[in-house]
């Protein structure tokens, strides 16, 4: 038997957002697209330049936000649970402090729809898509909800890492 370091990574994942975000971001993107070249070609830009800049600061603003949320990134070690939702959103929960783990599914009923939410149970999520999901309970704060490809795999090694340490 192989004795785990602290920080060698038992688990790596990626989630993309789902198909149906790509598909609205897409479909908006090109549409902002549309009206700001529509603007340009009839000369708008000249009458009204701040329209201009208004929409193509508005389509930079919408377009990073969709790169910055285009996926979640998960990563158990020997230690920590990570979670990262973008740039801004890093959730990190020490494995000793997990009460427990157990896959469950992201729904609109409880969740209103994907991204950062705060559920109807009281737990906070981070979701790509609605469906496989792992919830973790920490021994001090709310549940935490993320999106998982396979979230029996993530709850085996954490619960674990919970046995051994």
């Amino acid at each position: 038997m192989r004795v785990v370091g602290m920080n060698d990574v038992l688990y790596e994942e990626r989630v993309p957002a789902g198909a149906l975000m790509k598909v609205l971001a897409g479909s908006f993107s090109l549409l902002m697209l549309c009206i700001l070249l529509v603007t340009v070609a009839v000369g708008v830009v000249i009458e009204y330049p701040f329209l201009t800049l208004a929409f193509a600061c508005f389509l930079g603003f919408f377009l990073f936000l969709f790169w910055n949320y285009r996926g979640l990134r998960i990563k158990v070690n020997g230690k920590n649970l990570l979670v990262d939702y973008g740039l801004f959103n890093r959730k990190r929960i020490p494995i000793v402090d997990i009460v427990s783990c157990e896959p469950t599914k992201a729904s609109f009923g409880r969740y209103g729809g994907v991204g950062i939410r705060y559920g109807t149970d009281r737990s906070w999520a981070y979701t790509t898509s609605l469906g496989d999901a792992v919830k973790i309970v920490p021994w001090k704060g709310r549940p935490f909800v993320f999106s998982s490809n396979d979230p029996e795999r993530i709850c085996s090694i954490i619960n674990e890492m919970k046995n051994v340490s």
